[in-house]
Formats: structure tokens, C-alpha cells, sequence
């Protein structure tokens, strides 16, 4: 009889098999970015806020202020006025222009493309780092929990941990192939904001057959 990590890992490949199938031709809808500064304060941004939010505010954002110099030179006020609309703009500016301090004077105004200089960075946490290292840098070394992916990953039954975001990421990095790191970040949101969401539309469902959740509801 196959043990729990190798069914979990069976489960995961047939998971993302579906939602690449389904979700392939909006895979595009998140912050926008065009390089590794630019997707850090993005993803700073983001936290408790829309992605689509994010965008709206990153179009003038990403044109006034193009290096880290420009983040470490501004005066705060201003700096927050400018990212008001991301909600908790206070610690968010603050944070960014702290960092960007640090990357001005310790690495040359360059985001690193290591986790351990990454995670010494004032507002970044390890989903953060692991979002920029993958998209960035292409390096996969960590799966990036975020809201919907804490709400989902037990529902589908691929860890057991339910609170503690670092003991889920380490939970799917031991089933899933680093390769896939990313991808099961990016569609279980996808998946998340138009199926399972805080209600999941269980009916609707591509993974309702092969979900933990779904299967023990009523009359399935």
C-alpha cells in the first residue's frame, strides 16, 4: 500500500494537470512587473490588497520611481500618498524605503537573488522571497503560501498542517517537483478567486472528485 507522501504526490501531479488545463489562458493575471525591483515592491504591495489594485497604483508608481535610489531618496509622506490605495500604507512605505536603503548601500541598488539576503530585507517574508526568486530569478526554492493557497491546500488533502504558512510550504515542497513550485502558487490562486473561495462553489469544481472537501459534502 502506497504511503501518504507518495499518494500526496500523485494527487498534486493530477491537481495541476487540471488546473493548467483550465486556468493556462489566464495564468497572466497578476502584478505586473518588469524587473526584480519592480516585483518586489509589487508583491509588497500586495499583501492584504488586490493584485488588481496593485497594477492601478504600479503604472504611475513604476514611472516615478525607476531605481532603488529613487525609493531610499523620497520623503516618507510622499512615498505613502503615492501607495495609499494599497491599504496599510504606512508600514508598507516604510518598509520599502528601508529596503531600499539597504540595497542602495549593501548591493549596488540590485535586488539579491539569494533567501538569506532576501529575507533580511525589511517587509519580506519568505512568500515574498520565493515569489521573487522564482519569477525573477528562476530559482525555486520555496512554495509560496499565500491566503488562498492556506485555505485550499487542506481542503484538497495535500498537507495537514492548517495555520502555520512555513509548515505547509515545507509540507508541498517535499511532494511536489521544484519545477512546479511556482505553478501550484499561481493556479491554486487562480482556482481560489473563481471557485474556491472563503464559500467554495463546490458544483463547479474541476477538482471536486479527487478533493477531500468535496468528496465528504452531502449526497456526493
Amino acid at each position: 500500500m502506497a504511503d501518504s507522501k507518495t499518494i500526496k504526490k500523485k494527487l498534486a501531479k493530477e491537481i495541476l494537470k487540471r488546473l493548467r488545463r483550465e486556468y493556462k489562458k489566464t495564468r497572466g493575471d497578476f502584478v505586473h512587473w518588469t524587473n526584480p525591483l519592480e516585483l518586489l515592491i509589487a508583491t509588497i504591495l500586495s499583501a492584504q490588497c488586490t493584485d488588481k489594485k496593485v497594477n492601478e497604483v504600479t503604472v504611475s508608481l513604476f514611472k516615478k520611481y525607476k531605481k532603488a535610489e529613487d525609493y531610499a531618496n523620497v520623503d516618507i509622506k510622499e512615498l505613502e500618498q503615492d501607495i495609499y490605495s494599497t491599504g496599510f500604507y504606512r508600514n508598507k512605505a516604510k518598509n520599502i524605503k528601508s529596503l531600499a536603503k539597504i540595497l542602495v548601500e549593501k548591493y549596488k541598488g540590485k535586488v539579491p537573488d539569494n533567501l538569506d539576503d532576501l529575507l533580511r530585507l525589511p517587509g519580506v517574508s519568505y512568500k515574498t522571497a520565493y515569489l521573487v526568486l522564482s519569477k525573477a530569478y528562476s530559482k525555486n526554492v520555496g512554495v509560496a503560501i499565500d491566503t488562498h493557497l492556506k485555505r485550499i491546500l487542506p481542503r484538497l488533502g495535500l498537507v495537514d498542517e492548517t495555520k502555520n504558512t512555513d509548515k505547509m510550504s515545507k509540507e508541498m515542497a517535499e511532494i511536489l517537483d521544484k519545477k512546479d513550485y511556482l505553478d501550484i502558487n499561481e493556479y491554486l490562486i487562480l482556482h481560489g478567486r473563481k471557485v474556491c473561495g472563503r464559500v467554495p462553489q463546490c458544483n463547479t469544481c474541476i477538482l471536486k472528485d479527487i478533493c477531500r472537501y468535496g468528496k465528504n459534502l452531502p449526497n456526493n
